[in-house]
């Protein structure tokens, strides 16, 4: 349970700044469909050396990066748009996944692939999970700034800068990492769950992009512990518990957020009425 609480820890550092950029971008199922990408490349590392950590991760990166990046000049060379590209890619890559763990591995393997392995997280997966996050802020605080200014003004950036396709790269190749890592503790269908959940909760509490990264990983945080803790107790599967409860706690923010919850919504307007 320890190992797995640090594994959870750390792939909510690296995920849930993530998260926030991609809700202000409205990227956010893109998140959901690079999780599936990266399952061909697992599928494949599977294949070659079963369960090992670095294999796995190595084949999910290239998988996932082969996806970003097959979806960028499809996107560019036709006319088909971003999403219409990643919905397209993200569906055969998930397809080829579970066909080629089929192959070789049994249900149990598949759900393992799917669902992760929170509670079997070793040494060398705690350190590339440590290692991801690690790389993954200080990145994101060097490119922060057009970041920031494409989540609102792509134009502007394209005017004053020719950083933005690279900025969008190096972006998308972060996505594609802490999915990877998150892939080790929650499976390939779970680890979108700490990247977009928390930040979805924050917006609700939070008005600057700092209060918002804050809120996020304050939510993952208390989203890994509570969820370990819930699964433990009531005998259900880690990964999914730990998801189920930031989702609850996104719910719970639907109504008591203070400025954009419905309760408070509801309150101000009885107040001007009255």
């Amino acid at each position: 349970m320890r190992r797995a609480l640090a594994g959870c820890l750390f792939v909510a550092i690296g995920c849930a700044p993530i998260g926030v950029f991609l809700l202000l971008r409205r990227m956010s199922l893109m998140g959901d469909a690079m999780s599936h990408a990266i399952l061909p490349g697992a599928a494949v590392g599977f294949l070659l050396a079963g369960m090992s950590v670095s294999v796995l991760s190595l084949g999910g990166l290239a998988a996932g990066l082969a996806v970003a990046l097959a979806a960028g000049v499809t996107t560019r060379t036709t006319i088909l748009r971003e999403d219409a590209s990643l919905a397209a890619f993200y569906l055969i890559s998930l397809a080829l996944g579970v066909v080629l763990v089929s192959l070789k591995g049994s249900n149990v393997d598949l759900l393992h692939v799917l669902f992760g392995t929170v509670l079997a997280l070793d040494d060398s997966a705690l350190l590339l999970l440590a290692g991801i996050a690690a790389l993954t802020l200080p990145l994101l605080i060097l490119i922060r700034r057009p970041l920031v200014i494409e989540c609102f003004d792509p134009s502007f950036l394209r005017v004053v800068s020719g950083c933005g396709p690279v900025v969008h790269m190096v972006f998308l190749a972060l996505v594609v990492l802490n999915l990877v890592g998150g892939f080790q503790a929650l499976g390939t269908l779970m680890a979108v769950g700490l990247m977009m959940l928390p930040a979805t909760t924050a917006r609700l509490w939070a008005r600057t992009l700092g209060g918002m990264i804050g809120v996020s990983l304050l939510t993952a945080f208390a989203a890994s512990y509570l969820g370990l803790l819930f699964s433990y107790h009531a005998t259900l599967p880690s990964g999914p518990a730990i998801v189920l409860t930031a989702g609850m706690l996104l719910i719970l923010s639907l109504f008591l957020a203070p400025h954009r919850g419905l309760f408070s919504r509801y309150w101000a307007h009885s107040h001007l009425e009255g």
